[in-house]
């Protein structure tokens, strides 16, 4: 591999997509520098002087490999909330979270069902860390059971998913409940301002956008007797059904910056992919070529590979207008070039553990606020419907409308037989 990772972060390849994020050196991208120099050099956080917390709320994670185990600890980390109880379908992987972090033995819970007894425990809030075909149930489960939910991303992996997840957020805001989707890119300060400027019209008339996706995929596996071997090691991103495609499940945080950008959702998308990974088990597509149309008549293309030869891992979103140009990124430099309201914009760095440490902190301060506006779903719901849109146009090889992406309402179902309930 030619891509260099951030030693210093203590995180691998493998554990990217899934888990946590490591920062590319490099761009496969153009450089679009900004002449003047930068206004924000960094988005590291400076440290912050120690909060003395009047509440404690008591929080449960739902799964507890690599990346649930992870934000686990950064829960703990914050100082605001107790980590009460974990549940994860493999105890193994209950035990060495538990262990680690000082979670009493009997609120670990294990098995397909162990979120319900996790929810049942006494907690005020759970962290949703499954592969994303759980999600919809999981959380909906929580929300009525009165309870604050922080999800990562995807938040479905189909039609009816994210349809579920729409109405669990309005079902969460009516109830005066908190339900937050861990996006990192939207977090970051540099981040916010290029958009800001975006928004007030700093590139003119928008014409074209370009998102892209590098990774170097996941380890898929020989299928066994069972799932129970593709829930674990991050082998679930290799299948649609679990993992919402690669473009759902990795590429979808530089769609969601440009539906961010642009304030709208895709009404077509055409395109093509394929399964170029070697001993492909999943029927995952690993490489992806895409054109949104939007109703705007913006053009949008979305490139996403997720093959062991990258050079670099990207996740990204250019924007252009007829003024002007913004990148806004996830590892690299955010800038917006040209026009009246440029800006130099600044680097991205750490953007993984800073982002989800921002929402950790925001999902404490909107439950202890009383803050129930819940504008994270919107957005989560239009990222997930877009990647639909986008992975069944190009595995057809067509052009395919949202309207009849909604319209089939095509549930993806997984095979449970077998596993421990």
């Amino acid at each position: 591999m030619i891509a260099k990772f951030d030693a210093s972060s203590g995180i691998s390849r493998r554990q990217f997509i899934g888990g946590t994020f490591a920062a590319a050196a490099a761009t496969s991208l153009p450089v679009f520098a900004a002449n003047e120099p930068s206004t924000a050099s960094s988005s590291t956080p400076a440290p912050a002087p120690r909060t003395e917390f009047k509440r404690k709320i008591k929080v449960g994670v739902i799964g507890n490999g690599g990346r649930g185990a992870w934000i686990a600890k950064l829960f703990k980390e914050h100082g605001g909330y107790e980590l009460w109880a974990l549940a994860d379908y493999f105890p193994s992987a209950v035990d060495a979270c538990g262990d680690e972090l000082g979670v009493d033995r009997s609120r670990r819970f294990s098995t397909l069902s162990g979120y319900k007894r996790l929810i049942e425990s006494g907690v005020d809030a759970v962290a949703i860390e499954t592969p994303p075909y759980f999600m919809p149930e999981q959380s909906l489960a929580a929300i009525e059971a009165g309870l604050h939910v922080y999800m990562a991303k995807p938040v479905a992996v189909d039609v009816p998913g994210a349809l579920q997840i729409e109405a669990t957020g309005k079902l969460a805001t009516a109830s005066k409940r908190c339900f937050l989707i861990d996006y990192q890119i939207p977090t970051d300060p540099v981040n916010i301002e290029i958009v800001r400027r975006i928004h007030e019209g700093g590139l003119g008339r928008i014409a074209h956008v370009s998102t892209t996706g590098l990774s170097t995929g996941c380890k898929d596996q020989r299928k066994g007797p069972t799932i129970e071997d593709r829930l674990q090691h991050l082998v679930w991103v290799n299948d649609v059904a679990l993992g919402c495609d690669y473009i759902g499940n990795f590429d979808i945080h530089a769609i969601d910056a440009a539906l961010w950008a642009l304030q709208e959702r895709p009404v077509a998308a055409m395109g093509s992919s394929s399964i170029r990974r070697p001993e492909p088990y999943g029927d995952a597509r690993d490489v992806c070529s895409l054109v949104y149309e939007y109703e705007s008549g913006v053009v949008h293309s979305h490139f996403g590979q997720a093959l062991k030869d990258n050079i670099d891992m990207t996740l990204c979103a250019a924007i252009y207008g007829t003024e002007a140009n913004a990148m806004i990124e996830y590892t690299k430099r955010s800038f917006l070039r040209g026009g009246k309201l440029q800006d130099a914009g600044g680097q991205i760095k750490g953007l993984y553990k800073a982002g989800a440490e921002r929402n950790i902190a925001r999902f404490y301060r909107e439950i202890t606020g009383e803050q129930f506006e819940n504008d994270t779903i919107r957005r989560s719901v239009d990222g997930v419907l877009a990647c639909v849109l986008g992975y069944e146009a190009a595995a057809r090889n067509t052009r395919l409308t949202m309207d009849e992406v909604l319209r089939a309402n095509r549930r993806l179902e997984v095979d449970l037989t077998g596993l421990k309930t």
